[in-house]
């Protein structure tokens, strides 16, 4: 018999993860990335920018999640990445880099709480922010395109990092 999020075992539980995004504008998008907040018992979702609403396109796409996972917008992503360093986050930008690691090889040797820095839909992570993060990470890609949607990303990211700081 198939479970349903009322008959389902799982254990509801808070990683000490901030996922901060930078100039995510979609609102399937924004949306999308509430439900995967919610999924993987995110602490905050951070919206870094000028252009950033929360509507019914977002509430439409997000199944209500916007309303209990906890998310503020604030217009500068450079003053957010320096209150996280003040405050000991350790900070994870999933970005393709010349540097980066693949996501599959990264070990998480850290008790800080972590920060997941995720980039403008378009660009990506700005060379300020990737000059400022603890690590760099990537998702190998096995097709001919170099990159994938941020929600999608996202999630295999918080697959990588919640069952790491689970075992």
């Amino acid at each position: 018999m198939q479970l349903t999020h009322y008959t389902s075992n799982f254990k509801k539980q808070k990683h000490s993860i901030l996922v901060v995004c930078d100039n995510v504008t979609n609102a399937p998008n924004i949306g999308s990335l509430f439900r995967i907040a919610d999924a993987f018992g995110i602490e905050e979702l951070i919206f870094c920018g000028a252009e950033i609403s929360i509507g019914k396109r977002v509430s439409r796409t997000s199944r209500s999640t916007e309303k209990y996972v906890q998310h503020s917008i604030t217009e500068n992503i450079e003053t957010q990445i320096a209150t996280l360093k003040a405050n000991n986050y350790y900070l994870i930008a999933l970005e393709i880099t010349e540097n980066s690691k693949p996501l599959t090889e990264f070990k998480l040797k850290t008790n800080q709480p972590i920060a997941l820095i995720l980039g403008d839909e378009n660009f990506g992570v700005s060379e300020t922010i990737l000059k400022q993060v603890d690590a760099v990470v990537h998702i190998n890609m096995y097709g001919n395109n170099s990159s994938m949607n941020v929600v999608q990303a996202t999630s295999i990211a918080l697959y990588e990092i919640t069952k790491q700081l689970n075992s």
